[in-house]
């Protein structure tokens, strides 16, 4: 079942024809922090089995510890005490904070990149509006030429 709505979910985030790089990266970094999150919490809770003043003792402890460190939010109620424990929650805290990076860099590129296509819509709008009056211009004159050697 799991391994259906991955690959499901995947295939949504990565696979649309015409998605830029910038968004596909975005939503492949969000399926690795998803992955590394649910990993995270199951390898906190293993290297922390049984050690001496250790607090993330069930999975649902571990998962809230590493949504916790992976937003960076850190409130403190739940950490590693072991060494292995720590490691993995380097890990949650690099990959939570590049795949948020990515995600605030996807987004800012998509606003800059519809600013720059309204800007290039009105300057040809302004081209053609400047070209049109060219022509205007133009036959007024041919027709005040014609009227003026009629005349």
């Amino acid at each position: 079942m799991v391994p259906g709505f991955l690959t499901r979910a995947v295939a949504v985030l990565l696979g649309r024809e015409g998605r830029s790089l910038h968004l596909k990266a975005a939503g492949g970094a969000t399926v690795v922090l998803v992955l590394v999150m649910l990993g995270g919490a199951w390898a906190v809770t293993a290297a922390e089995e049984g050690a001496h003043g250790a607090n993330l003792t069930s999975y649902p402890q571990g998962l809230w510890w590493s949504i916790e460190t992976a937003t960076t939010v850190g409130y403190g109620d739940f950490y590693p005490v072991t060494l292995w424990g720590r490691v993995v929650g380097a890990v949650v805290m690099v990959v939570g904070i590049t795949t948020y990076g990515m995600v605030t860099a996807a987004l800012a590129t998509w606003f800059v990149g519809r600013e720059e296509r309204r800007r290039d819509h009105t300057h040809r709008l302004r081209e053609e509006t400047r070209a049109l009056h060219e022509r205007f211009d133009r036959i007024e004159r041919m027709l005040a030429g014609e009227r003026g050697g009629a005349d």
